[in-house]
């Protein structure tokens, strides 16, 4: 990767590409970062409403994390939307064993038109 720096972001995925995965990508993208992704829940939403949430298995989000550090480890880890308390500690377990040096938390509870993106029985954690 040589001297490009490299940021992942650990978030939900907005399939209209106003939030999320896709606009921290646009983000990095737009700093010259080299943009990588670990998506934990797909999310159907415009900018009316959010009409579905799938959160991704917590094994899955593991093996992402895992498969990005161990080839090209980031400088930086954004981390945006955790829905549930299951992917927060999986996240955070997995955080734990790579040590990023970098990390921002940016956590999501709300989609810009008020609609719910964190499970309630999750704020707390």
């Amino acid at each position: 990767m040589g001297m490009t720096q490299k940021a992942l972001t650990i978030a939900g995925s907005d399939c209209s590409g106003g939030a999320g995965i896709q606009a921290d990508l646009k983000t990095f993208s737009a700093h010259g970062v080299y943009g990588m992704s670990v998506i934990t829940a797909i999310v159907a939403e415009n900018t009316y409403r959010v009409s579905g949430i799938m959160d991704v298995n917590p094994d899955m989000i593991d093996k992402q994390i895992k498969d990005v550090f161990e080839d090209i480890c980031p400088d930086a880890v954004k981390i945006g939307m955790l829905n549930t308390i299951e992917t927060m500690i999986s996240v955070a377990e997995s955080l734990k064993i790579w040590q990023p040096q970098n990390v921002v938390i940016d956590p999501v509870m709300y989609a810009k038109n008020g609609s719910p993106l964190m499970a309630l029985d999750a704020i707390e954690t």
